[in-house]
């Protein structure tokens, strides 16, 4: 796509219009931008469920036939073909080789974690030594915290954002729970949107860092919202942060493999997500944390454990504190499947970024297209988009909310193949994910969200 390069999706979308000799919205401009596209090789190293599969599907209004139209990587992301191939593997060195295979065959299990480390590293924009993949996102929420959480008299909050995803509250009151032994309260000050607002303003998280930044222990903030999907600008909060003396943390679930991260670069001192999203590790997939080599000197674990000793020393057996510095001091570290990041590493985050910028663009588009408020018809559906409108601001997920019952909406969707997400109270969340989803697969959702909203109003 490089004929289109330095364009906005809305230019691009109406320069192959005219290309063509077509209206924009045709489903040709869609096969087109499908051919050029040098990712879509990938989308074949992913298992597609048919409509027929899909449980709350209704094929007297859908081919049951055909490919679901899978918008919910947000949520669970399509498994891998190769994933059955190296599960099974590493079930038959178990069955034929036992204890033996601890250290031997292509991914011995003792140290499991050399052949993804820097794989996983390369995508969040880490070092090696930095990463580590362990437990579940929560779990390592609840860790990093009790490791960068030391409330004083004097500074003891902790910065949120109104709307965190609930397991960054409880994470937080957590971490309280274990330092209880303080006679130091702690305080939550939350960053709220202006009146009329969806999302946040930045200008407003750094005037409250500002502000209060000298009683703030720690900034923990999601890179990128659950609920609107606004990417939030990671740098300036953590350099806000930094210089009123606080930590900064994140919760990348919605960002890691989503957006292109720099989490070294921008000296963000703590970080964690899940594998099972965007990384497409599949339910359980462990989850990643990230420290600031930074902290190597002045940060001690809160838990230690047998996978943070010094794997040259591990089996000496001696009780001595060879420890290495990472997050793999806080618990165990270990992970079998490697198909997951290998296929990211083929396309590389850049590249996947550029064209999340355009697929998510063009759904964009063809939203506000066919589905604005017409005040001149205030019968016909509507649509309105949460998310920021500036690509910089956001991953591949646009928030939708309707004018019809959002509960008849995503019934109606799910009768006709299509995958999403419906978050309480009124939004619809649809992700195309560049990995797999193709322009078509965005046409076609915006024609199947036709079809819904007539049968949500009848």
């Amino acid at each position: 796509m490089e004929q289109f390069e330095g364009l906005t999706p809305t230019q691009t979308v109406e320069r192959v219009g005219a290309l063509l000799g077509c209206p924009p919205s045709s489903a040709q401009v869609a096969q087109y931008l499908d051919l050029q596209d040098p990712l879509r090789p990938l989308r074949d190293e992913f298992l597609l469920p048919r409509v027929s599969q899909l449980p709350p599907s209704d094929q007297s209004v859908a081919d049951g036939s055909a490919d679901c139209i899978y918008l919910v990587g947000n949520s669970l992301g399509l498994q891998p073909r190769l994933a059955r191939q190296y599960l099974e593997e590493e079930l038959d060195k178990w069955a034929q080789t036992g204890v033996h295979g601890h250290t031997e065959g292509c991914r011995p299990w003792a140290w499991a974690e050399n052949n993804i480390e820097q794989m996983m590293a390369d995508i969040v924009g880490a070092n090696r030594e930095e990463v580590a993949l362990m437990n579940g996102l929560t779990v390592n929420l609840h860790l990093l915290l009790l490791s960068f959480y030391k409330p004083t008299a004097s500074r003891h909050k902790i910065l949120l954002e109104a709307k965190a995803f609930p397991s960054d509250h409880v994470s937080t009151y957590t971490a309280h729970t274990y330092l209880h032994c303080s006679s130091f309260k702690v305080l939550f000050h939350i960053v709220k949107k202006q009146k009329g607002e969806e999302t946040l303003r930045t200008e407003d998280i750094l005037d409250v860092i500002e502000r209060e930044g000298e009683s703030i222990a720690v900034v923990m903030f999601p890179g990128i919202q659950y609920y609107t999907g606004q990417l939030f600008d990671m740098a300036a909060i953590t350099a806000a942060g930094h210089r009123k003396g606080c930590y900064v943390g994140f919760d990348c679930a919605h960002a890691a493999g989503n957006a292109l991260l720099q989490l070294h670069d921008w000296e963000v001192d703590f970080a964690c997500w899940c594998s099972y999203k965007y990384l497409n590790s599949g339910p359980g997939g462990l989850a990643g944390a990230f420290i600031h080599d930074k902290h190597k000197d002045t940060i001690k674990p809160a838990l230690t454990g047998w996978w943070g000793h010094d794997v040259n020393t591990r089996f000496q057996m001696n009780n001595g504190k060879s420890c290495i510095f990472g997050p793999q001091h806080l618990t165990v570290v270990s992970s079998r499947l490697l198909v997951w990041v290998k296929v990211f590493h083929k396309a590389g985050m850049a590249a996947l970024r550029r064209k999340s910028v355009l697929l998510t663009g063009y759904l964009e588009y063809l939203i506000r297209l066919h589905y604005t408020r017409d005040p001149s018809q205030p019968q016909r559906a509507h649509v309105a988009i949460l998310t920021p409108t500036d690509p910089q601001q956001r991953g591949c997920q646009l928030s939708l909310c309707f004018s019809r019952p959002i509960h008849r909406v995503f019934q109606e969707l799910e009768k006709r193949g299509v995958a999403c997400d419906m978050r309480e109270p009124s939004v619809l969340r649809v992700a195309p994910v560049p990995l797999y989803n193709s322009f078509s697969d965005v046409h076609r959702f915006i024609e199947t969200l036709g079809a819904a909203l007539r049968a949500s109003s009848s």
